[in-house]
């Protein structure tokens, strides 16, 4: 039998390979064979007596674990098996933390040390409490997003959507000791990114070079991500190619819109926030890239990925809210049925995992995407808003410093009736007030 995830070979006994047991007890458990080739032939051991002693010793006062040493014999050649459990804790060896992962020894740092540490702990990434933030400094909107859109997935009652902020957060278990945690913030503070630089979307315009063109960076909570991105990038980077059935006027992007959305929220609620790396969608003539950071379940490949898999969360408690809000489902179906959509849009879908982020191609036949120079707001926006919102960003373009009292005048409608507007503009994602209401100005989003 080769080498594999739970068996090592080595034809002598050296004290480092204590640093082997180590990786066995941190990962599945496994057994170590001394006095055998790397291809599974018994070449047997001098001292077999000495090191039925001596192993066990070491081993345990280097990692204070027990384990149990065999000494077997096949054609009068003896050899050592040592048998090593699962440990339920971290086990280190002098300040080291190894893992067996296939049929390697790794030795874990940075953000793998962490993980793995998380997880022998029980605990998530997402669901340790931050300081310094509290439930006032939480962004009405994302509520008002998450609550619109958990009542129109249905998974949430009427009576859960009633309560109050504070209680909703306890509800979706983000609260830990009265503090809010890592998903909280993520999920609803405005400016997550000064706690997790790299909590926001890098969306870039490459077309047929690898020269950038133009891009957008979105930020805000996740929810009001996940309410942006999409249409973002539907409203500037993408052209419809037009057709029509009788009277009707068919629209068809290069990328089906619902395939989109799910690789979007996979990013949003999947990403690694501690690496401070953004996630990424790069489009190109036919191609759109978004990657990732994030921290893979051991043994996870591409084609797992792929495959019909169990739901497994890197941030449960994220998962869990976008769940609530109807963004994704619960059993590991939702690639399966974005990749099904892109079969039938003729679509290629194709992922491919590094040790520390993942990326995501699609790849549209060439005639569906078409090279976009960037183009004025008036231009483009103005044909997803109304006249009234369409004036409006023009007198901004105009403008920055404009008020609401004189956008009324010019529009000749109340200032009630101009500020809904403004506040529908804001919503779609298409302009954000920069600094307070008096002495701060207007800046349009998309370009």
């Amino acid at each position: 039998m080769p080498e594999n995830q739970n068996i090592e070979y080595k034809e002598s006994w050296r004290d480092e390979y204590i640093k082997w047991v180590c990786g066995f007890a941190n990962a599945q458990g496994g057994k170590i064979f001394i006095g055998v080739d790397d291809k599974g032939h018994v070449v047997g051991v001098q001292n077999a007596k000495k090191l039925m002693e001596d192993i066990p010793n070491k081993i345990r006062d280097a990692l204070g674990l027990l384990v149990d040493v065999n000494l077997l014999s096949v054609d009068s050649k003896q050899y050592i098996e040592i048998s090593v459990s699962a440990s339920t804790y971290p086990v280190n060896y002098k300040g080291e933390y190894h893992y067996r992962t296939g049929s390697t020894k790794q030795l874990l740092q940075g953000i793998a040390l962490t993980q793995f540490l998380l997880n022998k702990t029980g605990t998530k990434w997402d669901a340790i409490p931050v300081d310094g933030v509290d439930f006032k400094d939480l962004d009405k909107e994302s509520f008002d997003i998450f609550r619109r859109e958990a009542k129109k997935s249905g998974r949430m009652t009427a009576q859960d959507l009633s309560m109050t902020d504070e209680e909703l957060l306890d509800s979706l278990n983000l609260v830990v000791n009265g503090k809010l945690t890592r998903a909280a913030v993520l999920l609803f503070h405005r400016r997550p990114e000064k706690w997790f630089g790299g909590a926001y979307v890098k969306v870039g315009f490459f077309g047929d070079g690898p020269d950038l063109q133009y891009q957008d960076e979105i930020y805000g909570s996740l929810f009001i991500q996940a309410d942006r991105v999409v249409e973002l990038i539907y409203l500037k980077y993408f052209k419809a190619r037009i057709s029509y059935d009788g009277l009707i006027r068919v629209e068809r992007y290069p990328i089906p819109k619902d395939a989109m959305r799910e690789a979007v929220y996979n990013a949003l609620m999947h990403s690694n926030y501690s690496s401070g790396v953004p996630i990424q969608i790069r489009i190109h003539e036919n191609e759109v890239l978004i990657s990732n950071d994030c921290v893979f379940p051991a043994n996870w490949t591409a084609e797992t990925l792929m495959q019909r898999h169990r739901s497994e969360q890197y941030n449960p408690k994220i998962a869990n809210a976008f769940f609530r809000a109807g963004y994704v489902e619960a059993w590991g179906r939702g690639i399966e049925n974005m990749c099904k959509l892109c079969k039938d849009y003729e679509v290629k879908t194709e992922y491919t995992v590094h040790p520390g982020d993942v990326m995501l191609c699609f790849t549209a036949p060439k005639s569906e995407v078409t090279e976009k120079q960037p183009e004025k707001v008036t231009e483009k926006v103005t044909e997803k808003v109304t006249e009234n919102q369409a004036i409006i960003i023009r007198e901004i373009e105009k403008d920055p410093f404009v008020t609401a009292i004189r956008l009324a005048e010019i529009l000749g409608i109340s200032v009630r009736k101009t500020k809904e507007n403004i506040k529908k503009l804001q919503q779609k994602g298409l302009i954000q007030r920069i600094g307070p209401d008096k002495g701060g100005h207007w800046e349009i989003l998309k370009k």
